[in-house]
């Protein structure tokens, strides 16, 4: 072992002339670029190890690499060369800013890895990756055609999303056992995955996340997917998928048994998705073949091949049911009799008004059209007459007209085309008049 100034020390072992032709145009050609303090080098073998410290600043010369600790040691020969770094790590490229505990850089591969407190930024997006651990692959012509990461210890992702004039919104943050990240926009997770927002939260075991030309995402392993702002919703399924726009939410897809839950509706599925916008759920659909989608509300259950709820502002205006539709009231107790409405296609229009600061929807009119069926009761007026009448109609379109106000029941129902039905009155009770003894049995004698 002999001390001597490193700067002569680290020329010489990553300046050599004949090895860096060895290396060829596109691998890394290390500069020295500073050297603070006193180094050493071992003799071993055919190899000799340097070391350096005091504050080296080292370069891929022709590049934007940059790579800088309190000091370095460098080990090996041609491409199996590695250079480590350690304490007050930086690393730099037109890409990626890194820091971290420690760092090493192999010739082979091209490859840096970052270990201890790692924190990275991406620079063309701002996205963020902090973890214990971190594997970084540099694009290389002939080698790869874009960046790679591998991440593992649970690392944490700060992912922006931007809007349509380019400016930086809340970021999605995304915690999961491990992490494959290629290029600026794909990523790969794996382990008890969360993603989570001010307004927004998401569970599952993997997840695909594409928000480039892809511009989608996949959770699956029992995912879940929770809106957290005044539209509050959960999702569930056996595989929910997301489309991005500008890495924002756009549309969610829950596949295999989905199950949605809003303020308005209880809601399962084959399939269920949810249109998003500005961040707020503005449409929900439903269809699958295997069992018909059943949406229950406050006041309704509504059943059909296929369903859409339009809620615009987070408030309920129109339920539209197609094929094999119907809609029915819930039953006040299991058992007892409900209105109901059938036909090919039913139309629910809901109206809505202010209630002490609340909004509130309420049912305004069905239209049936198609083998169109209805089933309702009114209240009797009369006095004496306790039982409501009934009246069973078919057309091939049924509009019934809720009354208003506040008020609660049928106003008006209109019939078109093959008329037909019945309309069944009670009869009011009449008092008993004969007197308590007249059903007495008389005294044989």
């Amino acid at each position: 072992m002999r001390p001597s100034r490193p700067s002569a020390l680290l020329l010489a072992a990553l300046g050599v002339p004949g090895w860096l032709a060895a290396q060829g145009p596109q691998g890394c050609v290390f500069n020295v670029d500073r050297v603070g303090g006193l180094g050493s080098q071992f003799v071993i073998g055919a190899d000799t190890n340097y070391y350096a410290g005091g504050g080296v600043r080292i370069s891929c010369a022709g590049t934007s690499v940059r790579m800088q600790s309190d000091s370095v040691a460098y080990f090996g020969r041609g491409r199996n060369t590695l250079v480590q770094f350690v304490g007050r790590v930086k690393y730099r490229d037109s890409t990626v800013t890194m820091d971290a505990q420690q760092g090493t850089y192999y010739r082979s591969g091209e490859r840096w890895e970052a270990r201890g407190n790692v924190v990275t930024e991406n620079l063309a997006n701002g996205s963020t990756l902090t973890g214990p651990y971190l594997d970084y692959n540099r694009a290389l012509a002939g080698v790869r055609d874009t960046v790679e990461l591998w991440a593992i210890g649970r690392p944490t992702i700060r992912s922006y999303a931007t809007d349509s004039a380019g400016v930086r919104g809340e970021p999605y943050v995304i915690v999961a056992d491990r992490v494959r990240m290629k290029g600026n926009d794909r990523i790969w997770a794996g382990g008890t995955v969360t993603i989570d927002r001010s307004d927004f939260s998401a569970r599952g075991d993997s997840l695909l996340l594409d928000s480039g030309m892809g511009e989608r995402g996949e959770l699956i392993g029992t995912p879940s997917m929770r809106g957290t702002g005044g539209d509050a919703f959960t999702l569930t399924g056996t595989r929910i998928e997301l489309a991005l726009d500008g890495r924002e939410i756009t549309y969610v897809t829950a596949l295999g048994q989905g199950h949605a839950v809003s303020a308005d509706v209880d809601l399962v599925a084959d399939t269920i998705g949810l249109d998003l916008e500005g961040r707020k759920l503005v449409q929900t659909l439903a269809w699958g073949g295997k069992a018909q989608p059943r949406g229950l509300t406050t006041e309704h259950e509504i059943i059909g091949d296929s369903l859409a709820f339009d809620t615009p502002g987070a408030i309920l205006q129109q339920v539209r049911v197609f094929r094999k539709a119907f809609v029915g009231t819930i039953p006040a107790t299991p058992g007892a009799e409900r209105d109901w409405m059938s036909g090919d296609t039913v139309v629910a229009m809901f109206t809505s008004w202010d209630s002490a600061g609340t909004p509130i929807s309420a049912l305004d009119q069905l239209d049936a059209r198609g083998t169109a069926r209805s089933y309702y009761r009114v209240e009797s007026r009369r006095v004496g007459v306790p039982l409501p009448s009934i009246n069973y109609s078919r057309g091939e379109r049924i509009v019934v007209q809720m009354k208003t106000g506040g008020q609660r029941g049928v106003d008006r129902v209109y019939i078109q085309g093959a008329v037909d039905g019945v309309h069944l009155e009670p009869v009011a009770l009449r008092p008993d008049s004969a007197p308590a003894d007249s059903l007495r049995r008389r005294n044989p004698r």
